[in-house]
């Protein structure tokens, strides 16, 4: 008998992928379903290996989200939450706040933009001037700043692992090395074939974030999106150097692309990250340019949707690839911010991969989307501020899921209005 013939268990549920969501959507459940029978399924050796366990560590505020979106919702109901259960389950957190920087009076706009959609969140933060500036942050030069002092960092991966105990503590099973590759839809529920075994379950939560539109796919759905990764490499201060950065410092972003820009964050362990720049990973799970699947990368060529992306922005890509190769591109970059800012000051750090949806038309889809197939929920978007966010997501998720249980019809497939 084959490992993928030897049943592991059945279950009433199974959320397939450890990282943060996946986790805090086993954790919503666990609380909203007593009794259910529960299983996390993740490929990896441990939980939270991925986005969960390579990302900067910031609580965000929900400063830069379309009021009344599914991120600017679930940001601010996601940051007490977590707020919260790092207090219950002793996981450091520190609520440092950060500065929005405008270097330019172009960038003065967009400030006052991101200033009004704050406001509208709920978000408690200040326009500041050039003074008040250097007194938060004195090797930062700009002209204007927005001050966020409710933002913090955490360690996400410490999250996890919290999670995951709690999963276990009230019943639940967490099994890992159990990467999914079939997903069979019966009348009475799901056979889950995966590296470890098969999992029988009545319904299942996709939760996989870089491989989501394959276990949607898997599932019998047709994903309205693709996901390309996203490599954001980082570069860190160097011991004495540190004094750079108290907190965390934020340039204005580009309105056209989703994300933040190169940063400076200060970090829950210690020390202080730079960067990341974003550039089209080699592998779903490529942190490194030698890191090469060539299923993967010939999957995103072939897309239409990147290539028109990548037609869209092939002048900022190419920064961001220069930026890649370059440590002195990466360090002029920094120093819009912090001007005596030296090469010498940094040195390599970590990096991490984006699970970016992008659509057939090339556009990237920059809110959380949630979708739904015979017998499962899929969270098949859900990029920054997702950490943040988790447990909000995860009680969306066990809403969904509980509607779609009372829904006499189970095995009718379609999405729904989030």
């Amino acid at each position: 008998m084959t490992s993928c013939d030897r049943i592991i268990g059945e279950f009433d549920l199974a959320v397939v992928g450890g990282g943060i969501v996946g986790l805090a959507s086993a954790v919503r459940g666990s609380e909203e379903l007593p009794g259910a029978r529960l299983v996390v399924l993740e490929a990896e050796s441990e939980v939270g290996r991925h986005q969960s366990g390579h990302n900067s560590g910031v609580l965000h505020s929900g400063v830069y989200y379309r009021p009344g979106s599914l991120k600017a919702v679930t940001c601010r109901a996601g940051k007490a939450m977590m707020e919260a259960f790092c207090a219950e389950h002793g996981v450091p957190i520190d609520i440092c706040g950060k500065v929005i920087v405008a270097t330019t009076a172009k960038e003065m706009e967009s400030l006052e933009r991101i200033e009004l959609r704050a406001a509208a969140n709920g978000v408690l933060c200040e326009r500041i001037d050039s003074d008040r500036l250097r007194i938060l942050e004195p090797a930062v030069a700009g002209i204007a700043a927005l001050h966020v002092p409710e933002t913090g960092i955490v360690d996400y991966y410490q999250v996890c692992l919290a999670m995951r105990r709690l999963i276990e503590r009230t019943g639940g099973r967490v099994i890992t090395g159990a990467r999914v590759d079939r997903i069979d839809v019966t009348d009475d529920g799901l056979r889950i074939g995966t590296s470890a075994g098969e999992v029988r379950s009545s319904w299942m939560i996709n939760c996989t974030g870089l491989q989501s539109d394959r276990i949607l796919r898997l599932a019998g759905g047709t994903p309205l999106a693709r996901i390309v990764p996203f490599r954001g490499e980082y570069y860190e201060l160097v011991p004495g150097r540190q004094q750079l950065c108290r907190n965390l410092i934020y340039p204005v972003p580009d309105p056209a692309f989703p994300f933040l820009g190169v940063h400076f964050t200060r970090m829950i362990g210690g020390g202080v990250e730079c960067g990341p720049n974003a550039v089209l990973a080699l592998s779903r799970e490529g942190y490194r340019w030698r890191d090469l699947n060539p299923m993967d990368l010939a999957e995103t060529l072939a897309f239409g949707g990147f290539r028109r992306l990548a037609l869209r922005h092939w002048r900022m890509g190419a920064g961001e690839m220069w930026r890649s190769v370059s440590k002195a591109a990466f360090v002029t970059a920094l120093q819009r911010l912090i001007p005596s800012l030296r090469s010498s000051d940094l040195q390599p750090g970590r990096s991490g991969v984006r699970a970016q949806a992008v659509s057939p038309a090339g556009e990237m889809i920059d809110d959380f989307v949630i979708d739904r197939t015979p017998r499962a929920i899929h969270v098949v978007n859900a990029p920054s501020p997702a950490a943040t966010a988790s447990l909000a997501i995860g009680q969306r998720v066990i809403d969904a899921l509980r509607r779609c249980q009372a829904d006499s019809d189970v095995t009718s497939a379609g999405g729904f209005d989030e």
